[in-house]
């Protein structure tokens, strides 16, 4: 936290969009991490805990109660950086599309700790942490996704890029939810029904069916997480395979030689 951003209490609740009670209710349950002790015992908040506390804002709001979240917490790396806490932010959202929330430019400046120019308010529409209303300064807020795309905005991306990027992710997305739909359907809740259980037990089974959710969500999260890094990897992987074919006068093992044979 030393070189990154540091926050007081009340910077890092209004950064979240929460209630300082709130954040320190987190903290005293165990969920997010004490904060740094500065000079006469002020407590700094780093973009880690800034990360961890809309998380945890995420999964309540997807009904988990403090137990699961802190069952989920308790899953993630002990060294998990900001970056990927807002993916799993971010992909734990897009399981409730209707979380969206009304907000003013201004509550979404703040939300994101700098001004937002014309072009930066529709690189986040662009990705989907925004969506237009009819007022030009009133959006619609994906809470999830707007600490990511927030991070997006300093890299050089066009705006074609980013709305081309999305189709493919809502694509890919819509796809492994309905296999992953079907798969669990026709092979547990089906049989299952089929069974002809006790009213009780087949509202038990909803139950649990409903306790999955989050634990697809973090293995969907995990296994984007690597596919992401492999694929990363793989360009600079066969430039070194292109740098360690060439020989000394610059041909590779097989090449022709200099007079071109």
């Amino acid at each position: 936290m030393a070189n990154g951003p540091r926050w007081t209490v009340e910077e890092l609740a209004d950064r979240a969009g929460v209630t300082v009670r709130t954040l320190r209710f987190y903290a005293a349950k165990g969920l997010l991490p004490p904060p740094e002790l500065g000079a006469r015992r002020v407590g700094w908040y780093g973009a880690e805990h800034l990360g961890r506390l809309e998380l945890i804002e995420e999964l309540q709001r997807q009904g988990l109660t403090l137990a699961a979240i802190d069952r989920y917490l308790t899953q993630l790396p002990q060294d998990i950086g900001e970056l990927d806490l807002a993916i799993h932010r971010a992909l734990v959202a897009s399981w409730t599309p209707e979380s969206a929330e009304e907000a003013h430019r201004d509550q979404i400046e703040r939300r994101a700790g700098r001004p937002l120019s014309d072009a930066d308010l529709d690189s986040l529409a662009a990705m989907g942490a925004l969506h237009r209303t009819a007022d030009p300064d009133v959006f619609k807020l994906d809470p999830g996704l707007l600490p990511l795309g927030v991070r997006v905005l300093d890299v050089p991306i066009p705006l074609e890029t980013l709305l081309a990027a999305r189709a493919v992710v809502r694509l890919h997305s819509r796809a492994t939810a309905h296999d992953l739909h079907r798969l669990f359907r026709d092979t547990v809740w089906r049989p299952y029904r089929e069974s002809d259980p006790p009213p009780e037990e087949l509202d038990r089974m909803r139950e649990l069916a409903d306790r999955i959710q989050p634990v697809v969500v973090q293995a969907l999260v995990t296994a984007f997480q690597r596919s992401l890094a492999e694929e990363l990897a793989r360009p600079q992987a066969e430039d070194r395979q292109t740098e360690g074919g060439q020989g000394e006068d610059g041909r590779g093992e097989d090449g022709p030689g200099r007079d071109g044979r």
